[in-house]
């Protein structure tokens, strides 16, 4: 029940316990403004004592109504007396039909039965009308005549108050329900975003649980692509050093394994800022890819090719990351196991993906038979695979032992945030 409804409850429960005194106060009043209407001392002193009757039956039921509520046979009681001392008093006085209204008011309230709800209305109605029609008792017919029109139209007015009164009461109910059930369906949604949020706080914990988990494994690439590999060409360059076999031979290996020591230096630096490869620094993917391939091709001796197709677009940061260290990986590899004589790069630009081709006319291998992990500790295939995929790309591979590789890394096209 909502605030205003309590409210008009309130004012109601008040007219029913103080109207009687109100209406009986008001026709005691009229009675005495007009007693030539009761000429005879002994109507008067029937007024008088029907008046003191009328409030000390009122007082005692505001004492009996206390202990109890709802429609009852004491109820009932208290109704039918009510009801005869105001027909009496509009009898000797019309203006006393005042205080027979009172019966409209609270029949539903003190009578149990439908039944006694309507007889009780209409019983109060005939002192009511019998007063409109000049007041009781009749002296000619036409009073009877108009008496018993006001009572026809007393009693439909009746009912059609009645019957808005019981709507209005079905509609409040109604919404009484409405609310109630609002409240338990709040109640329960707000139940649910307690536990959406405590899921959600879940979530959040094991998302960055995951995420430390995936820094870990990109860290340990990272460090394979730029230490590992850096230090496994130093190693290279000074064995073919120590196996030299003249002066200048050996400076310019050494001079490889020292441009080589502070590349790897400068990758180690920049990884603890942001892992981000040193050649993207000052240079997109396309050239920062050429240069690599020119760089590897000149310390393997390995005829290098590197071609760009499509439009170049200045890529995300961690997409351009992702194809080049797929590409340095994947030309460690073939430094080391494939004894290729020549290989070919060739980054291409689609409408929505970027695609990174190697190809080598290595030795080849099987892709479908088990790969040991290599004592190295070398990231290999899984590597590269894992890189693409991180970022919603795949890697394939083509291979036949004898007849070269093929490498394809697709990932999507995703521009640099400006």
């Amino acid at each position: 029940m909502t605030a205003a409804d309590t409210d008009l409850e309130r004012r109601w429960q008040l007219v029913r316990s103080k109207g009687p005194y109100g209406l009986l106060a008001v026709g005691t009043l009229l009675s005495f403004a007009t007693a030539e209407l009761m000429p005879s001392t002994a109507e008067r002193n029937a007024v008088a004592v029907l008046v003191a009757a009328g409030f000390a039956l009122q007082l005692w039921w505001d004492r009996a109504s206390r202990s109890r509520s709802g429609p009852s046979t004491l109820g009932t009681v208290y109704y039918v007396v009510r009801w005869a001392i105001s027909f009496v008093l509009t009898w000797l006085n019309p203006f006393f039909a005042f205080y027979a209204v009172t019966g409209y008011f609270d029949a539903d309230e003190l009578m149990p039965g439908r039944y006694l709800r309507w007889i009780g209305p209409f019983a109060c109605s005939i002192a009511v009308s019998g007063s409109q029609a000049g007041g009781l008792p009749f002296q000619d017919p036409v009073q009877w005549a108009v008496f018993a029109g006001l009572l026809v139209v007393n009693n439909v007015i009746l009912t059609v108050v009645g019957h808005l009164t019981t709507q209005q009461e079905e509609r409040s109910r109604a919404r009484a329900e409405t609310i109630a059930e609002l409240e338990r369906t709040n109640a329960a949604l707000q139940q649910a975003l307690d536990e959406n949020a405590a899921l959600h706080a879940q979530l959040l914990v094991q998302a960055r649980e995951a995420g430390v988990a995936d820094e870990r494994r990109r860290l340990a690439a990272e460090i394979h692509d730029t230490l590992a590999q850096g230090l496994t060409g130093i190693i290279a360059q000074l064995q073919v050093v120590a196996n030299a076999g003249d002066l200048e031979t050996a400076r310019t290996h050494l001079q490889r394994a020292s441009d080589l020591a502070r590349h790897s230096l400068g990758e180690a630096r920049r990884s603890v800022h942001n892992l981000a490869p040193v050649a993207l620094e000052h240079d997109g993917l396309p050239q920062a890819l050429k240069s690599t391939v020119a760089e590897w091709g000149e310390r393997t001796g390995i005829r290098a090719e590197f071609t760009v197709t499509g439009t170049a677009e200045h890529l995300h940061d961690e997409v351009s990351a992702t194809l080049l260290r797929i590409a340095q990986e994947a030309l460690s590899n073939t430094s080391r196991h494939a004894h290729a004589t020549r290989l070919g790069v060739t980054l291409s630009f689609m409408v929505d993906e970027v695609v990174l081709d190697i190809r080598d006319d290595g030795r080849g291998f099987d892709p479908l038979a088990a790969r040991e992990r290599t004592t190295a500790g070398g990231f290999g295939l899984d590597g590269m695979r894992a890189r693409a995929e991180r970022i919603a790309g795949a890697l394939t591979v083509e291979s036949e032992p004898g007849h070269g590789t093929a490498l394809s890394a697709r990932v999507p096209l995703v521009r640099h945030d400006p």
